[in-house]
């Protein structure tokens, strides 16, 4: 582990969960929790599960249930762009990993003769 990365685990601060955080930014982006699912290839339920989670980890309430939909409380409203930015830089990372590795083959071509 790395420095920074072990200084902030002894703060005592922990990240929760990245798959429910990507639940939440999906969820919050779409304003539902189905169209979240089939983004991320799970079921309602089991965003619905990752939230309710999320919730009680963070001790927060991020969405209101209306009977049309969701709303997002302030303080979702308040983490998304920041949140959406991180995944973003995430992905970014993740592009510039797999260009290395393409990078780094080499293919050479020969005639059978």
């Amino acid at each position: 582990m790395n420095r920074k990365a072990n200084d902030y685990l002894e703060a005592g601060r922990r990240l929760p969960p990245l798959n429910a955080l990507r639940a939440f930014e999906a969820a919050a982006r779409h304003l539902s929790f189905a169209v979240a699912a089939r983004e991320l290839h799970v079921t309602p339920a089991a965003i619905s599960h990752q939230i309710k989670g999320l919730e009680e980890h963070l001790g927060v309430e991020l969405f209101r249930r209306r009977n049309r939909g969701l709303e997002l409380t302030p303080a979702a409203r308040a983490c998304l762009p920041r949140l959406s930015e991180g995944f973003d830089r995430i992905a970014e990372a993740v592009e510039r990993l797999r260009a290395e590795g393409e990078a780094a083959s080499l293919t050479v071509s020969s005639a059978p003769s």
